[in-house]
């Protein structure tokens, strides 16, 4: 409790709190949209969401190792995220499109243990970070800090979510995407090819995580298995959000972002990621509650 005295009686810690909060909650909003687009037009919950995440940030990585900015890993994993996407489509995800929600838990879960260890084979174990080269602000007297790296993932993350919005909006493949989302079948019978929908979007979602990977290795830190704090938070962010709603997900990762942070600096660092699992377990039961009022309500 000592430290939410600090709060009470250092507002400026809360400024701090606030803006750490809207950082990193506008990246998990960023990987929520992903796993909004295909549980909305695939009824797929991708339990690999996090280690897409992870892989987007070793590639920048490597692109850093290797001399370059790593701001031109953004884009680089954002591609090679996208091609693994679309491979992985082709090679097991096709075959559980139409199959049971539990299905579809077990074969991207699989993925996710393997894309874990090979990570961990290729990458080491150890926890990562980039430089990024860019500076520091300070303010209020240098009581508030903020990096510019962070601040960049942020706008870099409204940025391709706005750009995501136009593509589905505007594009003939973002057009059908979204009827297919609607319905399936009638997609088909006006002509669409469905199956070209649904590797296009598991393939979008992959490269929306690999870009926020590039942003987290540069801004926080990645590890082969930290996915599935990331998984978790964007699977709370869609339930919270709903299916199809952009602005919502946007909403709901900051809102967690900034919880997040409060949570972690009150109750303690060590804390922070079990406060998002009972968040999570909340949210759930919330959700339950709800649906059941509605089913009596119904009747």
């Amino acid at each position: 409790m000592q430290n939410l005295q600090l709060l009470l009686q250092a507002p400026v810690f809360n400024i701090q709190l606030l803006l750490d909060g809207m950082f990193i909650g506008a990246v998990f909003a960023l990987a929520a949209l992903g796993m909004a687009l295909v549980w909305g037009v695939m009824n797929i919950i991708n339990v690999s969401q996090g280690e897409f995440v992870m892989l987007g940030g070793f590639i920048a990585l490597m692109v850093a190792e290797a001399g370059f900015s790593p701001l031109l890993g953004i884009p680089l994993a954002a591609l090679v995220l996208f091609a693994l996407g679309w491979g992985l489509y082709k090679g097991v995800i096709w075959r559980i499109v139409e199959a049971d929600m539990f299905t579809s838990l077990l074969a991207t879960f699989g993925i996710s243990i393997m894309l874990q260890q090979l990570m961990n084979e290729v990458f080491g174990a150890d926890v990562r970070t980039a430089e990024s080269g860019l500076g520091v602000w300070f303010l209020f007297d240098g009581m508030v800090t903020v990096t510019q790296i962070k601040v960049l993932a942020f706008i870099l993350s409204f940025v391709i979510g706005l750009a995501l919005w136009l593509f589905l909006k505007n594009a003939r493949l973002g057009q059908a995407i979204r009827a297919t989302a609607q319905n399936a079948r009638a997609a088909r019978i006006l002509g669409i090819d469905t199956d070209k929908v649904y590797a296009a979007t598991y393939a979008i979602n992959a490269a929306l995580c690999g870009a926020a990977g590039a942003l987290v290795v540069m801004a926080w830190s990645i590890h082969p298995y930290m996915g599935l704090p990331y998984t978790l938070r964007s699977f709370m962010i869609v339930i919270v959000a709903g299916l199809g709603n952009l602005a919502a997900v946007i909403s709901a990762g900051l809102g967690l972002g900034m919880a997040e942070q409060f949570a972690g600096f009150i109750l303690g660092a060590e804390f922070q990621l079990a406060f998002v699992f009972l968040l999570l377990v909340a949210v759930l039961v919330g959700r339950q509650i709800a649906l059941a009022r509605k089913r009596q309500y119904l009747k």
